[in-house]
């Protein structure tokens, strides 16, 4: 609701823009009128400034305004210690007064497929996306809110090139709680005749088997054992080669201390034959 400030009051209250005032008009002229909006408290209000609630141009302010006349009026500015009315309502909120993440009321004036629109008092109404109405699933606004509903909301981003105010109600309401379901208590079950027999077969079964593995694994053990102490006294592939290898190191070594011998032999053989031959050679002359 508006603070409507009564004329005689004025004087004892800070007046500042946008406040709303029951003012008597005192004087006309060709650029507007003097209204008085408390004792002895003048202002004025600008040719331009003055609404007929049509769309029809003023040609002269005395064919809207008498001497006299209780109008209403707001305070559009103070400058220069003299204050300037308007009759034309102003806005609640400016461009330059919407900012991200500042709460504002409004009444729904819209409602659409995909969200509605929340007049708060600006220039345009703010949108209120279908996902920003709740935190859970929303299968229509309608479901939600309707026409005339008074909300708050938060603006979440604000766009004045593009004339767009976004809100969101969702971002005000608490994260909802997920509780978890507990887990459903399984009664056992009852067992038949024949299930309650089958166990006590099986136990029977089960030590012939216990039985039989006892016994695998025993001959098993034995096989192993039986490998292990056969590899002991069996040479392996590796030591086997390894005894051929020498084996003809040594017969290399022994045929070349034969072939050292042998011509070791022919040499001496040679040698004797050549000192025959000279001293044969020596007897004939």
């Amino acid at each position: 609701m508006e603070n409507t400030a009564v004329a005689e009051s004025s004087s004892n209250i800070e007046i500042k823009p946008k406040m709303k005032f029951a003012g008597k008009v005192i004087k006309t002229t060709l650029a507007g009128a003097v209204v008085e909006i408390g004792e002895g408290q003048k202002a004025v209000l600008h040719i331009s400034q003055i609404s007929t609630f049509t769309d029809q141009p003023i040609k002269s302010v005395k064919d809207v305004l008498q001497v006299g006349q209780i109008i209403d009026v707001w305070v559009r500015r103070i400058k220069d210690n003299r204050i300037e009315l308007t009759m034309i309502k102003p806005l609640d909120l400016e461009w330059r007064e919407i900012k991200p993440d500042m709460v504002v009321k409004g009444k729904v004036v819209r409602i659409e497929n995909f969200g509605v629109f929340l007049d708060i008092g600006a220039e345009r109404p703010g949108l209120i996306h279908i996902s920003e109405l709740a935190h859970g699933y929303v299968r229509t606004p309608s479901d939600v809110v309707k026409e005339g509903d008074e909300l708050e909301a938060k603006v979440i981003d604000v766009n004045k090139k593009k004339k767009q105010i976004k809100l969101s109600v969702k971002a005000l309401l608490p994260e909802p709680v997920q509780e978890e379901a507990p887990e459903p208590v399984r009664e056992p079950r009852k067992e038949s005749v024949k299930e309650r027999e089958r166990p006590r077969r099986g136990k029977k079964n089960a030590s012939r088997q216990d039985r039989q593995n006892e016994f695998g694994e025993l001959n098993v053990e034995i096989h192993q054992a039986g490998e292990e102490s056969s590899s002991e006294n069996e040479p392996t592939a590796m030591e086997i080669a390894l005894r051929e290898a020498m084996e003809r190191a040594k017969d290399r070594k022994k045929a070349e201390k034969a072939k050292k011998e042998k011509a070791k032999n022919l040499s001496n053989e040679q040698e004797e034959i050549l000192a025959r031959t000279l001293e044969h050679k020596s007897n004939t002359q």
